[in-house]
């Protein structure tokens, strides 16, 4: 099992927004995942990969690919209070599913 995380680097985000918007996504999927995915997710470790997205165009890419494969994705999009326009898509949470499955998603992308 395995959550994968693709983050706009269009943005130019700091390091910290980063790690926000990445924990937004992993807490978005927790609460909405099925409870035996997430349970069986966290009992092989939670694995998580933070991933970089070109754009909001390539994010777009991903999430039908993973609607084509019927993996769960969940959206972050930002407030508006700091470095970003309000509704601006910073990162989105693919999974949890099977890791060869997450893969087909999100395995051409480099990692953070």
């Amino acid at each position: 099992m395995k959550a994968t995380f693709a983050v706009r680097k269009d943005l130019d985000m700091g390091k910290g927004k980063i790690a926000v918007q990445v924990a937004h996504a992993a807490v978005i999927m927790a609460l909405n995942s099925d409870k035996k995915t997430l349970r069986k997710w966290l009992e092989d470790g939670q694995k998580k990969v933070a991933l970089w997205a070109k754009d909001e165009a390539e994010i777009i890419q991903l999430e039908l690919k993973a609607r084509e494969l019927g993996v769960p994705f969940y959206e972050v999009r930002d407030a508006g209070l700091t470095q970003l326009p309000p509704d601006t898509l910073t990162c989105v949470g693919f999974g949890p599913s099977e890791e060869d499955v997450v893969d087909k998603i999100t395995g051409h992308l480099k990692l953070i």
